[in-house]
């Protein structure tokens, strides 16, 4: 009982882990501890590393291929914000791939970059007596610089360059030179310029320069073709791309229109439609009069009506022909026989006061008399005019009326299944192609008088395999970006499990050896090492003097089961003990 309880007493009690770890390492040599130092400065240099190399960020690039110029002011830009960047081989800009949206957004409000050239900012810093010379050459650099950003917002345009010769204008020259333009285009791989935006560029720097018309302006490409004369080509052969395009939005409405109603019928993939447009560009105007035949007066309208009356004096001739035929009359004097002024009237009638009498000529007509007793002719005439019947019409014809369809289509046979049980076409029956054709002809608008034609076939179809152009996983770029994530906390979980396998578990069973068992020499001493092997879990002996390793703990509280159960007295004073060890 003694001997038990000696060997409990000296087992040190559990105390602080820093004075435990303090006491393990002064029990070391010079040569362990010295090993133990450089284990502990290689972990910790190979975490602190992983960490770093596992916090580094991607880089990618932010701007490339830029002018020297534009590449100080983006780096003193970032430098200035304290943004991490650096240069690659190839002389791009790199910056950390979560900031590369924010960075170029920053560096667009400052004006970056410039691409290279100048802008009206050139006017900006003008210095005091400045010539008009310089003045004027620094606007028209000004203005190249203001047109080439201008074109570069062009979505294929990588960059552009515009050169402009304006010449001098002069007061003592009759005929003004014009000024003219030139604009090298470089275009992004694989993409090119339609003619309308060849055009739109032409006309962009025409309008901005006075007196500069679009045929003096040039427009090359990367590779030197003249991507102008290109359009004025096909404007002399009066090839318009508007009308080109206008073509084809005709005849893709109309291919739409057939395919919309053949779907449900016959399946999307059970047909081909093809549609020709001839489409007629003149342009005519007509001017037409028609008179109609004359109709009654009953009916016309009066346009105007004239009514002459005319009065004359018949004079007779008297008289001998010569110089005493122009003597002016001589004073009239009335003859005895001439009955009384005022008194007229017809022959054998006596006159009646304030009337002339007639002279009556071979006819018996009456003819009245002036107050000279000459006879008066009288002439009426009469013109009415009428409304001339007549319609003018005007007729103008606008361009891009329809002349003729052309319509192609071609239906696949339906699939069955034979008596074997093998897949077979069939061909369409005569009442179900006649159904399609009218479809396809109320579909298109078809116009007998206009020429319109429409062609049906139905043959079977050539299956054909579309190739898949779909990357594999291993080499979407998503798939590897995750990959190497992984890839690097995979590889820092393996360098931590070797850290602690191989060094630091090993280092900890050197520092913190487990204590070596005594040998009882008697029963209470074979009951102190069981309690001692049931709370340490060391190996002990039994009572015959056998080995026994006990690697589990359901075995180890076995034992001390078995110990308790065959000597209980022995455990109790085993425990009165350990309190009163506690408890001092």
């Amino acid at each position: 009982m003694a001997a038990t309880t000696d060997t409990l007493a000296d087992t040190p009690p559990p105390g602080n882990p820093v004075e435990r770890l303090r006491e393990a390492f002064n029990r070391l040599d010079g040569q362990q501890k010295m090993g133990l130092m450089i284990a502990i400065a290689a972990i910790i240099a190979i975490i602190v590393g992983t960490v770093l190399w596992s916090q580094q960020p991607d880089w990618k690039v932010l701007f490339s291929n830029i002018a020297e110029k534009d590449g100080g002011a983006i780096v003193a830009s970032l430098e200035q914000q304290n943004i991490p960047h650096r240069m690659s081989d190839s002389g791009a800009i790199m910056v950390p791939a979560n900031r590369v949206h924010e960075v170029r957004l920053k560096l667009a409000s400052q004006g970056l970059p410039r691409g290279g050239m100048v802008g009206f900012e050139l006017m900006e810093n003008q210095k005091f007596g400045t010539s008009q010379f310089a003045e004027q050459v620094n606007y028209q650099r000004g203005l190249e610089g203001e047109l080439a950003r201008t074109i570069m917002s062009i979505g294929s345009v990588q960059s552009a360059r515009v050169h402009l010769a304006i010449p001098k204008p002069s007061v003592f020259v009759r005929e003004e030179q014009k000024p003219t333009a030139s604009v090298l285009l470089n275009l992004y791989p694989g993409r090119g310029l339609e003619p309308a935006q060849i055009a739109g560029i032409t006309h962009l720097v025409s309008s901005s320069v006075p007196q500069l018309a679009s045929s003096n302006v040039t427009v090359l490409d990367q590779n030197g073709s003249m991507l102008s004369q290109l359009k004025n080509k096909l404007t002399e052969a009066g090839l318009d791309p508007t009308q080109i395009k206008y073509v084809r939005e005709i005849e893709n409405t109309i291919v739409q229109r057939i395919e919309e109603i053949l779907k449900p019928v016959l399946g999307p993939e059970n047909f081909k439609v093809q549609v020709a447009a001839d489409i007629d560009f003149s342009q005519s105007e007509q001017t037409a009069e028609i008179y109609k035949p004359n109709s009654s007066p009953e009916t016309s309208v009066i346009r105007s009506t004239q009514n002459n009356e005319m009065a004359s004096v018949n004079q007779s001739a008297g008289g001998v022909p010569g110089a005493l035929t122009n003597q002016p009359p001589v004073p009239a004097t009335a003859p005895l026989t001439t009955p009384p002024t005022g008194n007229t009237g017809a022959p054998g009638k006596p006159g009646k006061p304030g009337e002339n009498q007639g002279q009556v000529d071979a006819a018996g007509i009456t003819a009245p008399l002036n107050a000279l007793g000459q006879p008066i002719s009288t002439t009426k005439n009469s013109t009415t005019n009428y409304e001339v019947d007549k319609t003018i019409r005007y007729t103008k014809q606008g361009m891009g009326n329809i002349r003729r369809l052309t319509t192609a289509v071609v239906v696949n046979h339906r699939k069955d299944v034979d008596k074997a049980g093998k897949p077979i076409t069939k061909p369409l029956p005569e009442a179900e192609m006649k159904q399609i054709n009218d479809l396809v002809r109320e579909a298109m608008g078809f116009n007998k008088e206009r020429g319109d034609s429409v062609s049906l076939a139905n043959a079977p179809f050539t299956e054909i395999t579309k190739p898949d152009h779909s990357l594999p996983v291993w080499k979407d770029p998503e798939n590897i970006s995750y990959a190497k994530d992984l890839l690097k906390y995979l590889l820092i979980a393996a360098i931590v499990a070797f850290l602690y396998l191989k060094v630091i578990q090993p280092s900890l069973k050197t520092m913190f050896p487990p204590p070596k068992p005594e040998e009882p020499t008697t029963a209470e001493g074979v009951a102190g090492a069981a309690g001692h092997v049931a709370i340490s879990g060391e190996p002990g002996e039994d009572g015959e003097g056998a080995e026994v390793h006990i690697d589990h703990y359901a075995v180890k509280v076995q034992k001390a089961r078995d110990i308790a159960q065959a000597d209980p007295k022995a455990v109790a004073n085993i425990i009165k003990d350990w309190m009163g060890a506690n408890a001092a």
